[in-house]
C-alpha cells in the first residue's frame, strides 16, 4: 500500500510549485547609459559591467582570469544615444560566472565601462568598428577617451538585481606624451602603408636611445639594436641618477621579491653607468610604438586583418630613425631582440627579412611551432579547450608556476577574452594572435581559428597559419633559400618551466635546427632550469634581474657577429670611440 496519500500529494505539488516559483521570481535587470556630460555624440563600442565583492580598487582594474579577480559582463552598442538605456540582463555572457542569475547574494561594488570604437574603411573594400589606441597601448580600462561610472556599493538579494540604474558620467583622461631628453629622444611618423590598409592617417613611433658622444663625433655612423615587445610609453631601463633614497619599498608578487622597484632602478642607473663605460660599444637603441586596434603592438609583420606592418616598420621606420641620427642603415649592422612577445617579433622579423637584419636574440618566443601552440596542438587536435577523451572532460591549462601549479586554462582566458570584445576585438593575448596570423573574414574581421565558446579549432584557418605565420614550418619549408641568409643569427632561449608552456614550441624548433638544417643554422638555443617565462639566457642570475639587461646582456654576442660578419668596407671604427 501506498505511503503518499492523496493529501501528501497535493502537499508535495504546492512545495514543488512554491520552489518553481521562488526560482522564476529570480530577476536580473542592470540599466546603463552614458550622460550627455561626457559627450554629445552617439557612441559605438563594448560596454561592460564589472562587479567587485572588495573595494581594494575599482573592478576596472580587477578583472582576469586569476582566483581572486573579479566578475564581468559585456555587449556590443551601436550608435548609443546620451542618456540611452542598455538593459543588462541573464542572458549576457559574463566570466567567471556566466550568467548574473547566478551570482551568489552580498555586498558588490558595481561598475560600468564603455571601451569606445571607431569605424574605419579599409582599402580591403570592408567596414569595420575597432577600439583606436589613444596612447595608452590598447588597454581597456586606462584608454582615454573611454567612459565609465564611479564604483557603487549594491546588495544582491536572493530574488536577484532589480532596478539598478548606472550612469556613465567619467572620462579617461588623455595621456601626456614624454619629453625628449639628453639622452632620449622620441619620435612619430606616417606611415604611407598603414595608412593606406586603414583609410586615415596612421602613425609609427619610437624612442631612441643615443649612444655616449653623439653630438661630440658628428662623422660617427651606428649600428641599431631594435628592443622588441610591449608597447613602450617611453624609453625603460634608463636612468641617470641613482635610486630615490625617499622611494617607498614595494614587494613584487610576480617574483616575491620585497623593494622590487628600488632594484630596477638601481638597474637602469647601472646600464646607464655601462652604456657610458669607455669600451662599450656605441650604439643606437629603440623601442618601437606600434599599436593597433586589436593589441599593444603589431606583432611587426604583415597580416590580413592588421596591414603592412613588417614592411612599415623595415622600410619605413627605421629608414627614417637611421637618417635622423645617423646609423649605419644596412642590414649587416641591424640586430633584434625581445622576450616574449618581442621574442617572437625578433625571430619572425629576421626570418621574413633575412636581409635587413644580422641576427636575433629571441628570449621565451611566443609559439614559434603552432603543433605547439602553449598546449594545444592547432593541426591536429579537435578542441582548444579539452584533451581528446572518450569518458572524461579535462581542461587544457594555460598558465603554470615553475612547480607546475595550474591558476588558469585556455577555456577562461579565451572566454573573458569573449566577454572584453567579440570579433577578436578583445585587445588580449588569444585575440592578437588570431589577428595576426588569421585571413581576413568576409565581414571584414579575422577568421577565427576555433568557435571561441566551445573551443573546437577549424582545419582551413589552421593551415592559412601553417603556411604564413608558424616559423618553425617556414624555416622547414624554405631552408634551401633561407639557410644561407639566417646562418649565425638565430638565437633562441628559454625557460623549461614556462608559464605558458612556449619551451615545448622550442624544443621542436630546437630539434629541427640542430638535428636537419644544411647548411648548419650556426646559432643556439638555451634553456633556463626551472625558469619561468621570460627567461632570457642568463644561467647565473635570477629571471627578475636578467629581464632587466636586456640591452647590455647581448652585446658581446653582438660585437662577434659583427667582427664576423660584417662585408668589406664595412665601417667598424667611427663608432668605436671611448
Amino acid at each position: 500500500m501506498s505511503k503518499f496519500t492523496p493529501l501528501c500529494i497535493l502537499f508535495l505539488l504546492l512545495l514543488i510549485g512554491c520552489q518553481q516559483d521562488t526560482k522564476q521570481t529570480k530577476e536580473v535587470a542592470i540599466t546603463i547609459s552614458f550622460s550627455d556630460s561626457v559627450s554629445t555624440k552617439n557612441l559605438d563600442g563594448r560596454l561592460l559591467l564589472m562587479l567587485s565583492n572588495n573595494n581594494k580598487e575599482e573592478p576596472r582594474f580587477q578583472i582576469g582570469v586569476g582566483l581572486n579577480d573579479q566578475l564581468i559582463y559585456g555587449m556590443n552598442v551601436d550608435n548609443l544615444a546620451p542618456n540611452q538605456s542598455v538593459t543588462f540582463n541573464e542572458d549576457v555572457f559574463g566570466f567567471p560566472i556566466t550568467s548574473l542569475k547566478d551570482i551568489p547574494p552580498g555586498d558588490y561594488y558595481v561598475q560600468g565601462l564603455l571601451h569606445t570604437y571607431e569605424t574605419f574603411n579599409l582599402a580591403t573594400g570592408h567596414t569595420v568598428k575597432l577600439p583606436m589606441d589613444n596612447g595608452e597601448g590598447q588597454q581597456w580600462n586606462k584608454s582615454p577617451g573611454n567612459l565609465f561610472s564611479k564604483p557603487t556599493k549594491i546588495t544582491i538579494s536572493e530574488k536577484g538585481i532589480q532596478d539598478m540604474s548606472i550612469v556613465l558620467d567619467q572620462v579617461i583622461p588623455e595621456i601626456q606624451e614624454p619629453d625628449d631628453t639628453e639622452w632620449i629622444k622620441h619620435i612619430k611618423i606616417k606611415s604611407e602603408k598603414l595608412s593606406k590598409f586603414w583609410g586615415r592617417d596612421t602613425y609609427l613611433g619610437a624612442h631612441v636611445l643615443l649612444p655616449k658622444g653623439f653630438d661630440e663625433h658628428p662623422d660617427a655612423k651606428y649600428p641599431l639594436m631594435v628592443f622588441h615587445g610591449h608597447f613602450p610609453s617611453n624609453f625603460d631601463g634608463f636612468r641617470t641618477t641613482p635610486p630615490d633614497k625617499n622611494l617607498k619599498p614595494e614587494y613584487s608578487e610576480r617574483f616575491q621579491v620585497e623593494g622590487y622597484n628600488i632594484l630596477q632602478q638601481q638597474e637602469a642607473y647601472d646600464f646607464y653607468k655601462r652604456w657610458n663605460e669607455p669600451d662599450f660599444p656605441r650604439f643606437l637603441i629603440i623601442e618601437i610604438q606600434h599599436p593597433t586596434p586589436y593589441y599593444d603592438d603589431s606583432y611587426a609583420v604583415n597580416s590580413a586583418s592588421q596591414g603592412p606592418y613588417g614592411d612599415a616598420i623595415t622600410h619605413e621606420l627605421i629608414p627614417y630613425i637611421e637618417e635622423q641620427f645617423r646609423g649605419q642603415g644596412e642590414g649587416w649592422a641591424r640586430f633584434l631582440y625581445g622576450g616574449s612577445t618581442g621574442g617572437w617579433e625578433a625571430l619572425a622579423v629576421q626570418v621574413k627579412y633575412p636581409d635587413e637584419y644580422n641576427g636575433c636574440f629571441a628570449a621565451c618566443p611566443d609559439p614559434i611551432d603552432f603543433s605547439n601552440y602553449c598546449l594545444t596542438n592547432i593541426y591536429e587536435d579537435k578542441s582548444a579547450y579539452y584533451y581528446d577523451s572518450d569518458h572524461k572532460r579535462l581542461e587544457v591549462p594555460s598558465r603554470r608556476n615553475y612547480l607546475g601549479d595550474i591558476t588558469a586554462t585556455l577555456r577562461e582566458e579565451n572566454h573573458l577574452e569573449l566577454v572584453l570584445g567579440d570579433k577578436s576585438r578583445s585587445g588580449q593575448q588569444w585575440d592578437i594572435w588570431e589577428a595576426t596570423y588569421s585571413p581576413q573574414g568576409e565581414d571584414g574581421y579575422p577568421e577565427r581559428i576555433w568557435d571561441k565558446k566551445t573551443g573546437a579549432i577549424n582545419p582551413e584557418i589552421a593551415a592559412y597559419w601553417r603556411e604564413n605565420y608558424d616559423l618553425k614550418h617556414i624555416l622547414e619549408r624554405d631552408w634551401d633559400k633561407l639557410g644561407d641568409k639566417l646562418k649565425g643569427k638565430i638565437h633562441i632561449y628559454c625557460g623549461d618551466m614556462d608559464n605558458y608552456y612556449l619551451n615545448n614550441a622550442v624544443y621542436s624548433m630546437e630539434k629541427f635546427l640542430e638535428g636537419t638544417t644544411d647548411p648548419y643554422y650556426d646559432g643556439e638555443v638555451k634553456y633556463g632550469d626551472r625558469a619561468e617565462h621570460c627567461w632570457n639566457g642568463d644561467p647565473n642570475n635570477p629571471n627578475h634581474i636578467t629581464r632587466l639587461r636586456y640591452n647590455s646582456m647581448y652585446v658581446p654576442k653582438i660585437m662577434k657577429r659583427i667582427a664576423e660578419s660584417a662585408p668589406k668596407g664595412a665601417d667598424l671604427t667611427s663608432w668605436r670611440y671611448k
